[in-house]
């Protein structure tokens, strides 16, 4: 057993102890987790949120020293935010706030360049801008501003960077996470767009949405036509639209997910993965671990239902990974997801016959007509993801009316999360990109 591991072992066992010590405490971990996270957001000086934040009991500071502890297992560039890494790796980054026009205030950054269009890029369930970035040298965003584009990175409400509203408090009142993919297309994407283009000047940008990051764009472009003439051309990685042909586990997932969602309903659980959450915690004491928390996080949960390719996505990247996935999202954006799976249309969000009356006025929800989407569009698929199937992306590329080209990725092991995770994407991705952007 080496010196490091030994060191490894004492630091889980005092991290076990304080962890055991904040549970145990006679305040709610539910308070903690309120309370640690009013105090983050108040170290970055926002001062949008109408309410205060009350001193923080034993309790309190032990689940924060719990938290500071674990994520200092965590290497730099898995503790790191969006802004340090764009520094790191040689491009400082511009923040800008984005409120949109049902309240919700957004973070967007920019990394300045001069060529060509503005590129825009939205990131995937679950996910932040840093998945952009957490590559390194490597990543995309990296890649591309060593090349010179403007870039803007979006992140959608809910998320580590966009968990604020201009009257409601995310912590406190269950109202702010009644979104899905529906809010992100109809209200976020378009508040960024606007922004992007008021900045700039420009009367079009490019983008490049990743799973969840190309469905908003459909979503968008189908409610609101005009916004077609505001988008050059949308590179989708690894397109998500329909989930009719997914395997195990997922189609069983998708078949109980209304159970899931009813239970989780029952529990006031509207939002998932809280980075202060005790299941994040949890996620970070187990996925860093040699071996085995690569075998549980990444070959037992991961992998099944992505794919798998471990020779892209390592055990040491898996340090980084994890400090930035998965970040908060709303149990209705992952149960919209589910609708599509079981109902087999890409549609709204199903309320139910009652609610349907109420929200749209029929008993069926409207779907999404694929056929006003006219911008161009670029689809990039790998043979072995198995959340975005061939044959699901084969029913999207039949409805939408103007795809300009579908790339099937040269590497036969090709998963959902290689487009942004994986090691050697400057051979396998990169060059289709940096072709669609020249060429259009």
């Amino acid at each position: 057993m080496t010196v490091a591991y030994k060191e490894f072992q004492a630091q889980m066992f005092k991290t076990k102890k304080r962890f055991n010590a904040a549970i145990q405490s006679q305040k709610s971990t539910v308070q903690a987790r309120r309370i640690l996270l009013e105090e983050a957001k108040r170290r970055k000086n926002n001062t949008r949120r109408p309410y205060e934040i009350k001193s923080a009991g034993n309790g309190v500071n032990a689940l924060k020293q719990v938290v500071e502890s674990i994520d200092a297992l965590l290497p730099e560039d898995g503790r790191f935010n969006f802004t340090q890494l764009a520094v790191k790796y040689g491009h400082p980054a511009v923040e800008y706030e984005v409120v949109t026009e049902d309240g919700y205030i957004l973070k967007l950054f920019h990394i300045p360049g001069t060529k060509g269009r503005p590129v825009l890029l939205m990131h995937g369930i679950a996910e932040s801008a840093d998945t952009w970035i957490i590559r390194g040298n490597l990543s995309l965003a990296v890649v591309l501003a060593n090349s010179g584009y403007d870039l803007w990175f979006g992140n959608v409400r809910g998320n580590r960077y966009s968990r604020h509203h201009v009257n409601v408090n995310p912590d406190d009142d269950k109202t702010f996470w009644n979104f899905s993919f529906h809010e992100y297309g109809y209200y976020d994407l378009p508040a960024i767009i606007d922004t992007i283009l008021n900045k700039t000047g420009a009367d079009m940008l490019n983008a490049i949405g990743y799973s969840q990051g190309n469905t908003i764009f459909y979503v968008l472009c189908s409610t609101r036509p005009e916004y077609n003439s505001k988008i050059n051309v949308m590179m989708a990685l690894a397109p998500i639209c329909y989930l009719q042909n997914v395997p195990p586990p997922l189609s069983t997932l998708i078949h109980f997910s209304p159970l899931i969602y009813k239970l989780f309903t029952v529990l006031d659980m509207n939002e998932m993965f809280n980075d202060n959450s005790l299941l994040n915690t949890f996620k970070k004491l187990v996925c860093t671990r040699p071996q085995i928390g690569y075998a549980i996080c990444i070959e037992g949960l991961m992998f099944p239902i992505t794919g798998y390719d471990s020779e892209e996505l390592k055990p040491d990247f898996i340090p980084v990974l994890v400090g930035h996935f998965p970040t908060s999202v709303s149990l209705k954006d992952l149960y919209h997801f589910a609708q599509v799976g079981f109902r087999r249309i890409f549609g709204q969000f199903d309320y139910g016959n009652a609610g349907n009356i109420k929200k749209y006025n029929s008993t069926l929800p409207p779907v999404y007509d694929l056929k006003l989407v006219t911008t161009k569009i670029v689809l990039y698929v790998g043979l072995n993801d198995r959340l975005s199937t061939t044959a699901d992306v084969a029913i999207l590329r039949s409805q939408l009316p103007n795809v300009l080209r579908y790339i099937v990725s040269p590497r036969r092991e090709f998963n959902h999360v290689d487009d942004v995770s994986g090691e050697h994407m400057n051979y396998y991705l990169f060059p289709y990109i940096y072709d669609v952007l020249e060429s259009y």
